[in-house]
Order: C-alpha cells, then structure tokens, then sequence
C-alpha cells in the first residue's frame, strides 16, 4: 500500500511541475509570476547605487539585515527596454550584477539569452564594469552592439581591459551623439543627452526613450538639478515615466562630506516636483538607491512618505507596459 501511495505521490508531482508558470527572480525574493504585455515594456533590472545591496564592508543595521535575510539584496540600477513584437530587448548600464539581471531578462525573451544591445550612461563603477562578462575569460561575446558616447568610445577603446572586448570583438563599439536619436526598429528610438556629473572619465548622459509616442525618461546618476541647464519638472510632463536619481534620501545620510557626491536627494526632489499635477507626479519612479537610502526597506517610512506625496519607487522586477 505504502508503494502505491508514494508512486501517486510522484505521478501527482510530476504533472503539476509541468503547470508551472514563467515566474521572475528578484534577488532572492520570492519568485512571481511575470506578467508581459504584448506590446514594448519596461523591466527594472536593478535598484541600489554602483556598490550594490548589501555594500562591501558595511556594518550597519542597514546591510546586516540584508546578510541575515539573502532574499533583500537588490542589484545594481538598471533597466531593460524589451520588444515582445519583434523578440528584441536592450539593457541599459552593464553593472557589477550584470550576469545575474541578464539571466532575468532572459525569462521575457523567446529563445533567447542575451539583449540586442546595450546603452551605457557613464564610466563609474556601476554603470559599466559589467561589460567584464563579455570577455573571452566569461562569455566571449561576438560584437554584442554598445551604444557609446565620444568619452566613453574614447575610455574603453585605449584603456585595459576594456580595450581588449574591442579588439577581440566581443563589442561592438556604437558611437552616439547629444540629442541624436537612435533608430532601434521601426518603433523604437532612443536619445541620449547631456547631463551635470564627475565626469572623471567619460561624460555623464540620460536617455530618452521613445516606443510609437510613448516616451521613457532614464537618469539614473546626475549632480543637482539646477546645475543642469535643463528644467527637469518639464521633462516629467513631456513623458509617461520618469527614472531618477535616488541616491540618497536626506541630506546627513552618510558619514562624509555629501557635497563630494552632490546628487538630488530625494526630499529635494520631492519639493521640487511639489507643484506637478497629481498625474505627473505618479510618472517618477525614484531609483538608484544608497545602501543608506530607507527606500530600500519595504514599508519603511520613508516609502510611505513618497507614496503619500504622490510619487513611486522602482522595485527590481517590476514591469511598466508603453
């Protein structure tokens, strides 16, 4: 009897694994079940500043709550542009956690494992160290497109290691241009442009991206808002989400200068957008989050703060149909 009943066991087992459902990872969180639209969509690859979720050598309650808990690690800041129509997608920023959100992105793709192309913002560490994992010591890529500005070009053509994914060909090097848009397919374009940033190494940019009219702002990393010669309030109105830096919550977050790592604090930004129409504010998604930032714990206050005031938070995985 005991056989009978352990082999009904299996059977039963069997036929309900093979009912399983597409689910999405996210960062050792519970998995979900992907919901994907039939048209071009946004994924949220990635939330948390250059040096990850828990940060290196951090000991605070802030990342030891993460080492005790593995499921609340979050990846680097980026984000995917993925076309269901023509089983197209492209990242953009290669981060540290590269090989990981290229496997997430891989469970919206049919048959396939890799994006068509990837755009980079800037040459600080979390925007495109990742680039490491195309190389012949990992995945030996063959001229995967990267979309470059002239000092990002520049950097990674004449500077190792970098220079040698060029010229293996495991990259393919795209130049890019200020407010030049890029023609992806015939319903995709994307525009980079300009902005304020220590721009060490390379130039600092955001994108526009634009799918059939709708229109996707990405500035994950840029210094102030009025050292821009933009006015961010009315960009926000001209498009259907808004990505911004998040860096840090509130000034005094972190134990040095912050004039150093001058971002627009969330609060600041919160105060700036404070006359936006109701439907302008629930555009901007705050992203790109300090290991300090609270906006990195569920239920904190201060995520009751941003949604009380109208606006969002990107959360890793999450899915934004245009």
């Amino acid at each position: 009897m005991k056989y009978y009943f352990f082999l009904s066991m299996l059977l039963l087992s069997l036929l309900s694994c093979k009912k399983e459902p597409v689910r999405s990872t996210n960062a050792g969180s519970t998995p979900k079940i992907i919901d994907k639209p039939s048209n071009p969509y946004i994924v949220v690859l990635g939330i948390a500043q250059d040096a990850g979720y828990p940060q290196i050598n951090c000991q605070k309650a802030c990342c030891e709550r993460v080492r005790e808990h593995p499921e609340l690690a979050r990846f680097v800041s980026s984000i995917a542009l993925v076309d269901p129509v023509h089983n197209q997608s492209w990242i953009f920023d290669a981060t540290p956690d590269f090989n990981q959100q290229t496997g997430l992105l891989a469970e919206h793709l049919a048959q396939k494992t890799m994006p068509d192309g990837l755009f980079l913002t800037h040459g600080h560490m979390g925007h495109y160290t990742g680039l490491m994992e195309l190389g012949r010591e990992a995945m030996n890529a063959s001229n995967l497109p990267v979309y470059v500005m002239p000092r990002m070009h520049d950097y990674l053509t004449h500077n190792g290691p970098w220079s040698q994914l060029v010229s293996l060909h495991n990259i393919a090097l795209t130049p890019i241009e200020h407010k030049k848009a890029v023609q992806l397919n015939q319903q995709i374009t994307v525009e980079p442009f300009l902005v304020p940033h220590r721009d060490e190494f390379t130039e600092t940019v955001g994108y526009l991206i634009n799918v059939m009219g709708k229109k996707v702002l990405f500035i994950p990393d840029i210094d102030k808002w009025e050292k821009w010669d933009e006015r961010i309030e009315t960009l926000v109105t001209q498009v259907d989400y808004a990505f911004l830096d998040a860096t840090f919550y509130k000034n005094g977050e972190i134990e040095r200068d912050m004039q150093e790592v001058p971002h627009p604090f969330v609060q600041e930004s919160m105060a700036l957008f404070e006359q936006l129409a109701p439907q302008d504010k629930e555009k901007i998604y705050f992203i790109h989050f300090n290991h300090t930032n609270p906006l990195l714990i569920e239920g904190s206050k201060a995520q009751q703060e941003v949604k009380d005031l109208g606006f969002k938070y990107a959360t890793q995985g999450m899915v934004l149909p245009l």
